[in-house]
């Protein structure tokens, strides 16, 4: 057996991490580094986990990924989610376009599932010890030299690591600290949401339904134990933001003003506070996710568009590589570099085919498009979920 090898299986190649950020990302990264034997430390800003998020989509490669990660995690999602077998297409008058049974189970061996963001999180919270999870720590910078890394945080507190992991999302501190690049990227479109316990006999025959309208669109998801998840977003080449909750849910509902009464009536039945309205931005790919001993994560490192559902399905990905690179490396130094060269630029691709896709909701002639182009469209998108969606953990440990 080599030196290297013997070494690397002797002891991890860094003792102590710290995690900036307690969603899906970091709670998956800290999962995936703790089976390495590694002291794991999570940071998040929040007092308090409560219920929060969208729903979303779990697809073949982040599922392959996280069972990687977390053997039997799958199983246990299943069951606070929803097993997607149907999509349904529908028109704003509520009449149905198309419906579609799903395939992925039998062609990528897991199934599309959608869950509540905070179910998720709960989930991967379960897996981890309580102590190891420090709330009310926002992180407001940090220094390294060639030994450590010294984190900082409101209130005066600083901890010390060997490796800082950033997993705070689109506005990550950590990345600004490395690459200084000011606010993200407004895409131009805005996105109004929530999770409500809620029943339609319209709609919740079907797992997923897509309603598509003039420059606008509208999300319905099962995401388990009887709540629906609504998701709606609109062209919008400028945005500004509502100055109240009330406001809020005025704006989304003027918004819907031609729509079924179906699909007024769930965000009726949502309490105004609960209602979330943001524009939806991206960052352009980065060249380097990592510097000394500061690296990035998930939306922290390749924040995209909503349109392809594959924000959480990556990050799952990062954590499970970030795992792997730190198993067959001999330091951390190529550590980091194998981790940047595994997942770059395969999340530059997805971001841009995101950011592609998105605009392409609104495209009033996407429908009206020949025969021939929509056949050599669907052609493509298949070699290409046939890529995305057949990320295959090498090993499952």
């Amino acid at each position: 057996m080599n030196t290297n090898l013997t070494q690397k299986l002797s002891k991890p190649i860094v003792e102590k991490v710290a995690i900036v950020g307690a969603g899906p990302g970091g709670l998956a990264a800290a999962i995936a580094l703790r089976s390495q034997g590694i002291d794991v430390q999570v940071y998040e800003k929040a007092q308090e986990f409560r219920p929060a998020g969208t729903g979303l989509g779990l697809a073949p490669n982040g599922l392959s990924s996280l069972d990687a990660i977390a053997p039997g995690i799958v199983e246990t999602l299943k069951s606070s989610g929803c097993e997607v077998h149907h999509t349904v297409l529908k028109n704003i008058q509520g009449e149905t376009l198309r419906t579609n049974a799903t395939k992925y189970l039998e062609q990528y061996g897991q199934p599309l599932l959608t869950i509540w963001w905070y179910r998720l999180q709960q989930v991967l919270a379960s897996r981890l010890p309580s102590e190891i999870i420090h709330l009310n720590h926002r992180c407001i910078g940090f220094e390294q030299d060639e030994n450590g890394v010294e984190i900082h945080f409101d209130g005066e507190k600083s901890v010390y690591a060997d490796l800082l992991i950033g997993a705070d999302g689109v506005n990550s501190i950590i990345r600004e600290t490395l690459f200084g690049e000011g606010q993200p990227n407004y895409i131009g479109s805005m996105c109004w949401r929530a999770v409500i316990k809620y029943h339609h006999e319209l709609f919740n025959d079907y797992e997923l339904v897509f309603v598509k309208g003039n420059q606008q669109f509208m999300y319905l998801l099962n995401v388990g134990g009887g709540y629906t998840s609504w998701i709606s977003r609109k062209l919008s080449p400028e945005y500004s933001l509502s100055h109240s909750a009330d406001e809020v849910k005025s704006c989304i509902l003027h918004k819907l003003a031609d729509w079924d009464e179906c699909f007024r009536a769930v965000v009726e039945a949502t309490p105004a506070e609960q209602i979330w309205e943001g524009p939806i931005c991206d960052r352009p790919p980065l060249t380097q996710w990592s510097q000394g001993r500061v690296t990035l994560l998930g939306d922290a490192a390749h924040p995209m568009a909503p349109a392809m559902g594959q924000g959480a399905n990556t990050t799952f990905e990062d954590a499970y590589e970030l795992r792997e690179c730190f198993s067959q490396s001999a330091n951390l130094s190529e550590a980091l570099t194998s981790y940047e060269q595994r997942r770059i630029e395969r999340t530059k691709i997805i971001q841009a085919r995101s950011a592609l896709g998105e605009m392409r909701y609104y495209d009033a002639n996407t429908v009206a498009s020949t025969e021939q182009t929509q056949q050599r469209q669907m052609s493509l998108n298949d070699d290409f979920h046939k890529w995305l969606y057949s990320f295959k953990p090498s090993a499952i440990s």
